[in-house]
């Protein structure tokens, strides 16, 4: 019974179907098409946006074809890249495939920002918590009145140049990358809008300088940041951070060598390099949309690596360890320090094999006293 009532309601939907819209399909065919019915002429491949709206309306394919055409003006605006105005697609690493442009902002919204951001975040939460539960090291033993250059004017001038430059070049950046999330619901547009604009100004001023005062820094100090018996010792202890008892090493540990070798050297000149190609200041380069955001990728990977391993190094020079700081201010040490943090270095300078003092500065009162 139930089939003989859906066979008849199927049979009246053909009968209600047919009335309404025509004969279904099989019947045309058998019966040709209704009468004074003209079939449009078949689209073209290389027909314009205007003759496919005639054969079939509503396809704009030949349009978009032409905004993604390199070879098809479609911008007047003067540039390097001035065609097309839609990129080909592409797929970097963590982005869908898509166009070039919107796979880049994939990249930096979805891994660069909140990745990059909260490595930055624990990274300096952790070094909080440790200074706190820990203490800084150093200066358990008293100063014995003998001094020893640890720096000259030259190795200091190297290193407050970089420094300034780094942290111009470190908060501009934070700014740029995490301001509108942090700092413009609390600042206002406007405000916002200048300080980011400051800070741009001065982050593309800063770039260059830094390079040239990393590549000064990187002459200065690499001798002593060249491997040296003690190393992997120092590097199995970890340098004696939980312990409590620093490892014996020479003018430079194991960790400020791994700091000057990742963190200066090969993070460094990919961040200069590819900073310099944002500042469109290499020749030979082809400043495209595709090679301007390929370079703001690196860099701001790059960049974000660095901030957080020189966290450690700003960490240990400030509070992190007693007379750091004074050691870069003034280039002056006292043998108690030196042997508390760099004991072979000052077992060579003792034996005399390195001199109590290598500045050749003329005024004798910056100079500490030549005696052992």
């Amino acid at each position: 019974m139930h089939s003989l009532i859906r066979g008849v309601l199927a049979a009246a939907a053909v009968v209600v179907t047919a009335l309404l819209i025509g004969a279904p399909a099989w019947a045309q065919d058998k019966a040709g098409p209704p009468a004074g019915f003209v079939a449009p002429a078949e689209p073209k491949p290389d027909e314009s946006n205007a003759q496919r709206g005639k054969t079939q309306p509503g396809n704009n394919a030949p349009f978009w074809r032409a905004v993604r055409d390199p070879g098809t003006p479609t911008n007047s605006m003067p540039g390097a890249e001035p065609d097309p105005l839609i990129q080909p697609f592409v797929q970097y690493p963590g982005a869908k495939f898509s166009s070039a442009g919107e796979a880049w902002r994939q990249v930096r919204n979805d891994w660069i920002i909140p990745y990059g951001g909260s490595l930055f975040f624990l990274v300096a939460l952790a070094l909080g918590l440790f200074h706190w539960r820990r203490g800084g090291f150093g200066g358990h033993s008293a100063d014995t009145g003998r001094k020893i250059e640890r720096f000259t004017y030259f190795e200091r001038a190297a290193h407050w140049s970089s420094a300034i430059t780094f942290v111009i070049l470190a908060v501009s950046g934070l700014v740029i990358a995490f301001g509108k999330f942090i700092l413009l619901p609390l600042m206002g547009l406007t405000l916002f809008g200048w300080l980011s604009y400051a800070l741009k100004t001065a982050h593309n001023f800063a770039g260059p300088l830094f390079a040239v005062s990393l590549v000064v820094l990187f002459v200065a100090f690499v001798r002593d940041n060249l491997p040296a018996k003690g190393d992997l010792t120092w590097l199995l202890k970890g340098g004696g951070m939980l312990s409590g008892k620093e490892v014996p090493s020479h003018r430079f540990n194991a960790g400020e060598k791994m700091l000057f070798w990742v963190g200066v050297f090969l993070l460094g000149a990919i961040v200069v390099g590819s900073g310099l190609v944002l500042d469109k200041l290499v020749p030979a380069i082809e400043y495209s949309r595709a090679n301007m955001q390929v370079s703001h990728m690196i860099h701001a990977v790059a960049s974000v690596l660095m901030m957080t391993l020189f966290l450690f190094h700003i960490y240990l020079g400030t509070i992190g360890m007693k007379g750091a700081y004074a050691a870069m201010r003034t280039g002056i040490v006292d043998d108690a320090w030196a042997k508390e943090h760099h004991a072979y270095w000052h077992d060579d300078i003792v034996a005399g094999k390195i001199a109590r003092v290598r500045s050749q500065a003329s005024d004798a009162g910056a100079r500490p006293a030549a005696q052992v």
